[in-house]
């Protein structure tokens, strides 16, 4: 049996627990703690959210990666930032943002559908992508040599704040959603250290000359492709013979 006593009880607790929780918390999970019908729960968390947006509140809950977090409003972004001063989260390139784009609609795909789509190598922006944990190997295709499978993760939809894949705009509004995250990240980032963009002609030369280091990385199998293969190789060439004295 429950011990909430009423629905203020419920709101509070629900907000104490987004608030620990840190990461997105799923309703499930509020369902378990709180012994709770799940209806209740969905309205409790809607009039948490009314109240919020009622009194002007710094926060909101949103729903974000198939939970709910709080979240800073967006409004209070500057001060927040010059109070924190903490390093932001790296921006994604134009090649990579161009790349997640490509296995967020598409997926699951191969590296060469990928490079077929964007006509240029995507071996360094896999990688960083996938030292991100934006994307991830979600399988392997059935055609010979059995190419890795692509698809986006749980941070991807907490990186763009989204929900589900099924929130992504439509592919014609692609351009304006990602690059305006990339532009958003690239303004804080300026604001916190105190400089203005790079306007001349050597930062721009410095800018496109690392997006084509991105894009022009040799054509190796994939990066995980890369990892088994040399650890393959490590066992072979290591025989019993090796630690024996001369």
């Amino acid at each position: 049996m429950s011990e909430i006593q009423d629905r203020e009880q419920l709101i509070g607790a629900i907000e104490a627990l987004i608030f620990v929780a840190g990461d997105p918390l799923p309703l499930k999970r509020l369902q378990d703690v709180l012994d709770m019908p799940k209806d209740e729960i969905c309205s409790a968390i809607d009039d948490l959210s009314a109240r919020y947006l009622e009194t002007g509140a710094g926060i909101q809950v949103m729903e974000v990666a198939g939970g709910y977090q709080l979240r800073t409003r967006p409004t209070h972004s500057v001060f927040i930032n010059r109070f924190l001063e903490r390093k932001r989260k790296s921006v994604l390139s134009g090649p990579a943002m161009e790349t997640v784009a490509i296995v967020a609609y598409k997926q699951p795909l191969t590296r060469a559908e990928i490079e077929a789509i964007r006509g240029v190598g995507v071996d360094g922006v896999l990688k960083s992508l996938l030292d991100k944990r934006l994307i991830k190997v979600v399988g392997a295709k059935e055609v010979p040599g059995r190419p890795n499978l692509y698809g986006t993760t749980k941070k991807f939809l907490e990186y763009f704040g989204i929900n589900s894949l099924d929130d992504l705009p439509p592919v014609e509004q692609l351009s304006d959603t990602f690059s305006s995250v990339s532009a958003m990240e690239g303004e804080e980032t300026s604001s916190e250290t105190g400089q203005a963009p790079a306007e001349s002609g050597d930062s721009q030369k410095s800018q496109v000359d690392e997006s084509e280091n991105e894009d022009a990385s040799p054509a190796d199998p994939d990066p995980v492709e890369t990892q088994v293969e040399n650890d393959s190789t490590q066992e072979e060439t290591t025989s019993p013979d090796s630690d024996r004295p001369a």
